[in-house]
């Protein structure tokens, strides 16, 4: 009787010994999932330095779109044939000629500081003191004769063009700054990545 008493026991031993083991190791493995997760960059880290795809297709000419690239506003304005032609006249710009190259990348200095002519892709950040200018795509009462529109920061004035070229007399120093992108295709721009073989 002593021994069954005895066997019993080492067998419910046993059982309760694998339990408590197999439990401890999903708990284990449960806390650790956790920890493990968070030194793992988040989402927003992630996306903090990664080029972004935008979707263009529905972007009608006339119209702008707000992404984000590396915490900043982006706008993608889609010029009609009206505002492309509005960009000849660069009278009274600060830098008509784009002379400071760090406004943009080697491939969008030109007239319409774009890869094509009517996609404008600029980081929506006034060059002054980091307002955030407001799209004055068809500006309405007095914001001076010269100005057919563009942006305006309405912190201190800043105005610029179609183009995100910056108004003579406006405290803003630069243009807007146009960040590296490319075309996947005819509806997708990836921001944040230049083209294939330049520089």
């Amino acid at each position: 009787m002593a021994d069954e008493g005895n066997k019993i026991d080492l067998n419910r031993r046993k059982f309760l010994l694998t339990a408590t083991s197999v439990t401890g190791a999903i708990g284990v493995s449960a806390a650790g999932i956790p920890f493990v997760s968070s030194m793992l960059p988040s989402e927003k880290a992630k996306a903090a330095g990664a080029a972004v795809e935008v979707d263009i297709a529905g972007i009608k000419p006339g119209e702008i779109k707000t992404s984000e690239w590396r915490g900043q506003p982006v706008w993608i304005l889609n010029r009609s044939d009206a505002m492309i032609k509005k960009l000849d006249n660069n009278k009274e710009l600060a830098d008509p000629d784009l002379n400071v190259v760090s406004q943009q990348p080697k491939y969008c200095k030109n007239k319409t500081r774009s890869i094509k002519s009517n996609l404008l892709v600029v980081v929506g950040i006034c060059t002054h003191l980091g307002c955030a200018p407001a799209p004055k795509l068809l500006p309405k009462g007095d914001m001076g004769s010269e100005w057919e529109g563009g942006f305006f920061c309405p912190c201190h004035g800043s105005k610029f063009d179609l183009a995100g070229r910056v108004f003579k007399g406006s405290p803003a120093p630069t243009n807007l700054v146009v960040p590296p992108h490319k075309y996947i295709d005819d509806h997708t721009v990836l921001i944040g990545e230049d083209p294939e073989g330049v520089a």
